[in-house]
């Protein structure tokens, strides 16, 4: 999103589809990787973005104060505004040393951008890409050293509409490889172009051949969901078009309205949630040029939370209820916290893996979080010493539990016996490489982990 520099947007989806490919498994790296769909911090645990943006470059006052309560509200992460000196007064490397000594200090995970880029080829004095990277290398210093908690975004909304996004993929992939030859270990996270929402389908189409281009394979797609994801047909067949291909994605921008169409926020939120998909809603305060509605709080206080900002943090799956500290910042990590209906989290049991047959994989079982009358849980399956192309888990309820929701696998139940088998994207595993499913489910008031097996193909 733009704040005060929104330009025109094309709100019409083209029928165009194209099937994806599957994607290469990370290679090691410093600090966040990728693995298949999920983000994981340097500790190795998956981590699911659950944040918002704020405008660093314009409002660098309020900046100190606005992480500070952003994380009181929840969240943990923030990705912010930078300038790189084509539309806006360059922020320099002590600058960008500051912001992440103080998104370090709120325990925030630390996603920066180029805003200059936004619009390119339809917003007159717009930044390349090539010139987001030249900013990139230029403040180098502030960057090094800060694998574990900063990921890079390249730059905002690359490219606006028409025939000039048709270069993202080229200028993309030069992008990406120019900052690994020049020593960029980070994550790299991409926006889409058509202001960032995609409507050519650029993005989607060529996600595959741009995440080869990364010698690390350690790039994240970011989605800016407005008006032209405006119903759930749209948002879940974007969303799981990057699922099924094993690629991870994120929702780096969204909101609850916008002159361009009406996005459908509550897909957005429970999609992410159900796939295991980073969001990062935009803004924290201070947009301006028609779009003020947009501001989560009203004049940067948090005690004036708008009806977007009541939605974001304290609705269904939103911040409140389901974000994790990353546990690169140490201790155990926390369980969301609970909306006001239900109480504070219970002591989650320890996770419980299977017996690992010979040869084939091992499942843990683990709760997330608890509330009265239900809980979240993820298994976890991994390879033995050999590939697998398959796994199937199972396990008897000793409690009555039953499963109100359940992603990244195809779940069967029969009375107390469940069977998961994998999904058509994260069957194919590696020796000792491994992916996750998750569910939700009902409770009583023993909660007591299943004894699981997993079984390979």
């Amino acid at each position: 999103m733009k704040a005060k520099w929104w330009g025109g947007l094309a709100a019409v989806l083209t029928a165009a589809a194209a099937v994806l490919t599957l994607a290469q498994p990370a290679q090691a790296a410093a600090g966040f990787t990728v693995s298949g769909t999920r983000i994981l911090d340097a500790n190795g645990n998956t981590f699911l973005m659950r944040g918002v943006n704020h405008a660093h470059t314009w409002y660098a006052s309020q900046t100190s104060s606005s992480l500070t309560n952003i994380k009181a509200l929840g969240a943990n992460t923030v990705r912010v505004v930078l300038a790189s000196g084509q539309r806006w007064t360059a922020n320099a490397a002590s600058d960008v040393s500051n912001v992440i000594t103080q998104c370090k200090a709120n325990r925030l995970i630390c996603v920066l951008e180029v805003h200059d880029t936004t619009g390119y080829g339809e917003q007159s004095g717009a930044a390349t890409l090539a010139q987001a990277v030249d900013y990139w290398i230029s403040v180098k210093s502030a960057l090094t050293g800060q694998e574990n908690f900063v990921i890079l975004n390249i730059g905002n909304e690359p490219y606006g509409n028409g025939t000039a996004s048709t270069g993202w993929t080229a200028d993309t992939k030069s992008a990406i490889t120019r900052l690994r030859a020049a020593g960029f270990q980070h994550q790299i996270m991409v926006d889409a172009p058509n202001w960032g929402q995609d409507w050519q389908f650029i993005m989607r189409d060529n996600a595959a051949s741009v995440f080869a281009a990364d010698p690390n394979r350690n790039t994240v797609f970011s989605i800016h969901m407005y008006g032209v994801f405006d119903t759930a047909a749209e948002i879940n067949d974007y969303l799981g078009r990057f699922q099924s291909a094993g690629l991870p994605i994120v929702v780096g921008e969204f909101g609850h309205d916008h002159s361009d169409g009406n996005p459908d926020e509550d897909t957005i939120l429970a999609t992410s949630q159900q796939l295991g998909i980073g969001y990062l809603g935009w803004s924290w305060s201070g947009n301006g040029g028609g779009v003020e509605y947009l501001d989560l709080v009203t004049n940067f206080n948090p005690a004036q939370l708008t009806s977007w900002g009541q939605r974001l943090f304290n609705g269904a799956n939103g911040i409140k209820a389901t974000s994790k500290e990353a546990t690169v910042f140490g201790g155990v990590n926390p369980s969301p916290s609970q909306s006001s209906q239900s109480p504070s989290p219970s002591n989650p049991p320890s996770p419980s893996p299977s017996n690992p047959p010979s040869g084939g994989c091992t499942a843990t079982y683990a709760v997330s979080t608890s509330w009265t009358g239900g809980f979240q849980g993820n298994v976890t399956v991994k390879a033995g010493s050999s590939a697998i192309t398959g796994w199937t888990v199972t396990w008897t309820w000793p409690n009555g539990q039953r499963f109100t929701n359940s992603w990244n696998a195809t779940v069967t139940t029969s009375g107390e016996t469940v069977t998961a088998r994998n999904a058509s994207y994260n069957g194919r595993l590696a020796a000792g490489g491994e992916t996750s499913w998750g569910f939700t489910a009902s409770r009583g008031a023993t909660n007591n982990n299943p004894a699981v097996t997993c079984a390979a193909a």
